[in-house]
């Protein structure tokens, strides 16, 4: 069937730019983070599946391997451009709403740190597994997958709709340069390139 093939190409992964997003403008790559969030839990998602059709194949294996890049090198960069740039004004600001929210979502972000290794560990095992191996995930695996997934939806939604238009309108021209410059160093990409 081939659906895990065609679902993510190795270019896109785990990439620090995404079409139309780059260190310039960081709230949109902060968007365009988000969005590969989403189609790496849309992948894990369809490789569960997978692996009930198909086994562990080559398909499964490069797929589980895919989400392990991105949760391991991508996503807690991330994570450190909001805890250093976009976190920091709303706790800081009068608004007491803005100020739970934040540390509502640095709580998540512990949360997220913590279920990861389980997670990781189910896929390392898929991606270790042979193309003759066709058992399927225990309820277990799925669970700590399913549990992995779901600490995201709202995280994801509450940080575009309010905290990340919050962030933008309390900081300015040279903030966001600072942003930019930050996010870059941290990822060893040199400015114009």
């Amino acid at each position: 069937m081939g659906v895990v093939r065609r679902v993510v190409q190795p270019a896109s992964l785990p990439g620090v730019h995404a079409p139309g997003a780059g260190f310039e403008a960081p709230f949109d790559m902060l968007a365009a983070c988000h969005e590969r969030v989403e189609r790496m839990l849309a992948l894990l998602a369809r490789l569960q599946q997978h692996l009930l059709e198909h086994g562990r194949d080559d398909s499964a294996r490069q797929a589980a391997r895919d989400v392990m890049r991105y949760f391991d090198l991508a996503a807690p960069l991330h994570h450190q451009d909001e805890e250093l740039h976009v976190f920091p004004p709303l706790l800081a600001g009068p608004d007491a709403g803005l100020r739970a929210l934040v540390q509502r979502l640095l709580q998540d972000h512990r949360d997220m740190e913590a279920a990861w290794p389980p997670a990781r560990s189910v896929l390392q095992a898929i991606a270790e597994s042979s193309a003759t191996d066709w058992a399927p995930l225990l309820p277990a695996q799925t669970a700590v997958l399913e549990r992995f997934s779901a600490l995201y939806g709202r995280h994801l939604m509450d940080e575009d709709k309010l905290a990340y238009p919050a962030a933008q309108a309390v900081l300015a021209g040279e903030d966001l340069q600072a942003m930019s410059q930050d996010m870059m160093q941290r990822r060893g990409v040199r400015a114009g390139g």
